[in-house]
Parts: C-alpha cells; sequence; structure tokens
C-alpha cells in the first residue's frame, strides 16, 4: 500500500484516460494520491476531482514556474478554497531560481504569502525548489511554524539535514532510480526514514525504466523498490514506513 505524495493527475496530460490510469495505479498498490494545483484557474477542477475520486487528496497552491498567471487577488482565492477545509495542503509553492525569466522578488511574494498561510491554516506545505534551497531554509526557518515536504528533493546532505530539523521531509521520486544520481542515492540510503515521502511528480519525471514516456502513479512501485534496495530492507518495509509518514503528514484517514 502505496502513497504517491506527489502526482499532478489533474494536468491535461491524463484528460484522455484519467479513469484508467488512476485503475492502474491501484492495480498497483497506490492507494492515495496527494494532488499540488499549481494556478488558480485550475482550484476548482482539482477540487471537483477530489471530491469524484476519493483516494485523490487536493492541494491548492501558487507555483513559482507559472508566475506569469499569477495575481494578487489569487491569494484571497487561495484562502477561500482552504477556509472550505477541503485542502490536505498548502502548495504546491516555493522558489525557482533555475528557469531564466522568474522575477525573483515577485516569486518571494507569493511563496511568503502561502507559508503565512499555511501557519494559519495549520497545513503542511508542498514545497517546489530549484537553485533555491539555501533561501527556503532560511525563509522557513525565519517565518516558524512550519511543516511539509520538499519535493523532488534534490539539494545536498547538509541541507537535508537542515530540513529534518525543521520538521520537513524529502520527497523521493523517479530520479533516485538512476545510477548517475548518485548524491541522491546516498542522502536516501541513510536518511532517517520518518522524514521520507514517495512521489512520481507524474506526468513529469519518470524513472529510468520509463524514460521518455509520460509518467504516472503506477510506477511509484519502481520508485519505493529502488529505496528499499538501496537501503537494504524490504518493499514492504518501505511501503508501510513512507505511508505512514504521508497519513500522519497530510491527516489522511
Amino acid at each position: 500500500m502505496l502513497i504517491d505524495s506527489h502526482c499532478h493527475l489533474d494536468a491535461p496530460e491524463f484528460a484522455v484516460d484519467r479513469s484508467a490510469v488512476l485503475a492502474r495505479a491501484r492495480m498497483n498498490g497506490v492507494t492515495a494520491q496527494i494532488v499540488p494545483a499549481v494556478t488558480a484557474s485550475g482550484f476548482a477542477a482539482l477540487a471537483q476531482l477530489a471530491r469524484d475520486e476519493t483516494d485523490v487528496y487536493p492541494a491548492f497552491g501558487l507555483h513559482p514556474m507559472f508566475l506569469a498567471e499569477h495575481r494578487p487577488e489569487h491569494l484571497l482565492h487561495l484562502r477561500s478554497y482552504l477556509e472550505s477545509g477541503a485542502a490536505v495542503a498548502v502548495g504546491e509553492c516555493g522558489l525557482d531560481f533555475f528557469v531564466d525569466g522568474l522575477d525573483p522578488t515577485q516569486q518571494r511574494y507569493y511563496f511568503h504569502a502561502q507559508l503565512k498561510m499555511a501557519r494559519e491554516f495549520n497545513l503542511p506545505l508542498v514545497l517546489h525548489g530549484r537553485r533555491a534551497v539555501d533561501e527556503l531554509i532560511f525563509t522557513l526557518r525565519q517565518i516558524g511554524g512550519l511543516r511539509g515536504v520538499l519535493h523532488s528533493y534534490s539539494g545536498s546532505a547538509e541541507q537535508a539535514t537542515q530540513l529534518w530539523k525543521l520538521g520537513f521531509s524529502l520527497g523521493i521520486g523517479g530520479p533516485v532510480t538512476y545510477e548517475r544520481a548518485q548524491r541522491l542515492r546516498r542522502i536516501v540510503a541513510s536518511m532517517p526514514i520518518e522524514f521520507l515521502l514517495l512521489e512520481t511528480d507524474a506526468p513529469d519525471q519518470p524513472d529510468q525504466f520509463h524514460r521518455g514516456q509520460r509518467n504516472e502513479p503506477a510506477n511509484l512501485t519502481t520508485v519505493a523498490q529502488t529505496v528499499a534496495d538501496l537501503r537494504g530492507v524490504s518493499l514492504d518495509e518501505i511501503a508501510l514506513a513512507s505511508s505512514g509518514n504521508a497519513r500522519r503528514l497530510f491527516a489522511l484517514p
């Protein structure tokens, strides 16, 4: 029984066969999915998807890569969805200093506002951070009273330790299956198990066995098996631990 802690099942790539994708996930033991929104325009459709599918749990947020679509009033829109009680987390939000053209000042404006909302509503965060992990850590520490997960973790061992001290988990997905990801594999092999979450980030970031294909939540078993192999334990042990971590963090039934 696995939980995909980060999957964009609401993405247009799944529009044609979303029901089949969900069925394959369930057949492969993926019993729940956290689906984080990326823009305010997607909130309503995601909320409806979660109402229709009992194993889909929504998070609402404004993603830094879609900065051009965000408006200050979207923060009020976000607040209304958080007030409704439907969200299991705030996100996907964060900072991205990798993609050219994403104004850092504007990114920080939306990011800081969402951190404060997460604290206000006592919700965990689903964070995105590329070439921005140090600033993420600094900001989380500065605001305080926060918890969550940094998805698709790609930072250093020292940065991971700082995140754990702040109560943040690491989202581990397809990249860990590639042998060239030596730093990430070393971290995963020895990290405290209580901070491990598994994810696909579908339709993006497929594992090495599905390279070049659309990723989907059924492939989470490959990620879990890789993590089990790296740690020298059984697949069942990783499934039990990571799913328990996800249920606690996101307060899933």
